[in-house]
């Protein structure tokens, strides 16, 4: 079409020129260099893996002149330890140092000098110290190398590869978190490659290899991925912490959970489930915290099936462990799940009993996120009232606990009880003292109202003041002829 349309408009078109470059038999693209999209990514592939080789081979070439110069350094100051001369030499200027340093902080000095030689100390900081590793790092990178000893020279490659990474995630620290997850993961996927295709590396050993990569890996990059200040991983932690404290009165009835924990096995079952994913955040490799969270799930089935006499289903278990979660409350929950999704060896996420208790974990925090009172099964004013704190439900009666129940959570549960009866007492007497004081001033309004009308129906009438009467004797002039009054007269007996 290309060619017949500029034909039209006088213009002539070679047709080989509009084919694809690598003769294909496609039309080629100018914005593709004249390769038509299948031969341009084939050649973009190529590029990109030709690029790779090259820089591979660049770190190798500098990993191996670093090597041999600090081995001719090493050469000329010697491999032998520091004799007692210069022990003595040594400690000697340290405690001169020290001293004036002392003299210098007491002596009257002029207070920028002694702040321009604090930002100085602090730009510049002991070598020694930053070259000091963990114990821990240091064990896992011993245990490292003695495991890349046994594939011989598939190790060697693997550890400068590892070396390599490393002091490019040093480099890369301004990246944001998904940047860096996507680098790991790259890593994780092309190391993974060569063992299989370029070393024929049986898949056994591969998933061996990998586990110890990330080992390695992981250990040092721990304290700059985990929890970074660029993410709201914290923020996220402490909403679900908050949240799990909100939803302590929910009990395992309302969330249909098949474990009897007054079975004593069930018991220590439960307690070593929320042992384990509490002990998940003490470590700091994505597959340990991933067998943490197998192992937690392990002893949930065992629970269940102590006390059905059946193995477990997945409808039993999720709700368990939502149950465990609310009940263990895990610490930095969020920041786990985090640091596996992002750091963690793909396959073991993609595949395995591994995946799948991860994914439930995560369900199970997702269902506490949004958890009401339908999911519950009760109503929402129930709901409202648990979770504000005004009641509680009902706890079990003291009569029916088992005897090898501890004393503390039966006294524990005996007082929540007596608060709750007190609770109720409270609410019913601050409610009918409101009733008897409406009940006054209704009577007091009442009283005032008839009152009111009595006087309206018989208003107060005041007469004018009458005369005094006179006595009855007052004018009577025979008075004085009147006899005397009788007296009372005694006879002798």
């Amino acid at each position: 079409k290309m060619s017949l349309k500029s034909e039209r408009r006088g213009i002539h078109v070679d047709q080989s020129e509009l084919l694809c470059k690598k003769g294909c038999g496609y039309y080629g693209n100018p914005a593709w260099q004249g390769f038509c999209s299948k031969c341009w990514r084939e050649e973009y592939h190529k590029a990109r893996q030709k690029q790779i080789q090259e820089d591979w081979e660049l770190a190798e070439r500098l990993q191996r002149e670093e090597e041999e110069a600090y081995a001719s350094s090493q050469s000329t100051q010697g491999a032998q330890s520091l004799t007692f001369s210069k022990f003595e030499e040594k400690k000697t200027n340290e405690k001169t140092r020290k001293v004036t340093t002392v003299k210098k902080f007491f002596t009257a000095s002029s207070r920028a000098g002694a702040k321009k030689a604090e930002i100085q100390e602090t730009k510049a900081p002991s070598p020694s110290i930053n070259r000091q590793a963990s114990i821990e790092t240091d064990r896992v990178s011993k245990e490292f190398i003695e495991f890349l000893k046994t594939y011989h020279k598939p190790g060697q490659d693997i550890y400068k590869q590892c070396k390599l990474f490393l002091d490019t995630m040093n480099h890369k620290r301004d990246l944001s978190i998904e940047e860096q997850s996507e680098c790991a993961q790259d890593f994780y996927q092309n190391v993974a490659e060569k063992l299989q295709t370029r070393w024929k590396v049986p898949p056994e050993k591969v998933e061996k290899a990998m586990d110890q990569i990330e080992r390695y890996i992981m250990t040092r990059q721990y304290k700059y991925v985990f929890c970074p200040e660029t993410t709201d991983d914290e923020k996220k932690d402490l909403a679900v912490q908050k949240r799990i404290r909100a939803l302590h009165w929910v009990t395992p009835q309302m969330l249909c959970v098949p474990v009897n924990e007054e079975i004593p096995e069930v018991s220590d079952m439960v307690v070593k489930a929320i042992t384990d994913i509490i002990e998940m955040d003490s470590k700091r490799v994505p597959r340990e915290k991933l067998a943490c969270i197998t192992k937690c799930s392990k002893h949930i089935f065992n629970a269940i099936k102590i006390t059905k006499n059946e193995p477990a289903s997945a409808d039993d278990f999720l709700p368990t462990l939502i149950y465990i979660v609310l009940k263990g409350n895990p610490p930095r929950l969020q920041s786990n799940i985090q640091y596996i999704t992002r750091f963690c060896n793909p396959s073991r996420l993609m595949t395995g009993e591994d995946g799948y208790y991860f994914t439930n974990l995560c369900c199970a925090v997702a269902f506490i996120e949004k958890l009401d009172a339908q999911s519950l099964n009760l109503s929402q004013e129930d709901f409202d009232r648990y979770m504000s704190g005004q009641t509680s439900p009902k706890k079990q009666e003291a009569d029916s606990w088992s005897p090898d129940t501890c004393l503390g959570v039966k006294q524990m549960y005996k007082n929540l009880d007596l608060l709750s009866q007190l609770n109720e007492r409270q609410e019913r007497i601050v409610s009918e003292a409101k009733k008897l004081e409406k009940d006054l001033i209704d009577w007091t309004d009442g009283i005032t109202k008839e009152v009111q009308d009595i006087v309206e129906k018989y208003p107060l009438e005041i007469k004018p003041k009458s005369q005094a009467l006179a006595a009855i004797d007052s004018e009577n002039v025979e008075n004085d002829k009147l006899p005397p009054p009788l007296q009372p007269q005694v006879y002798a007996g």
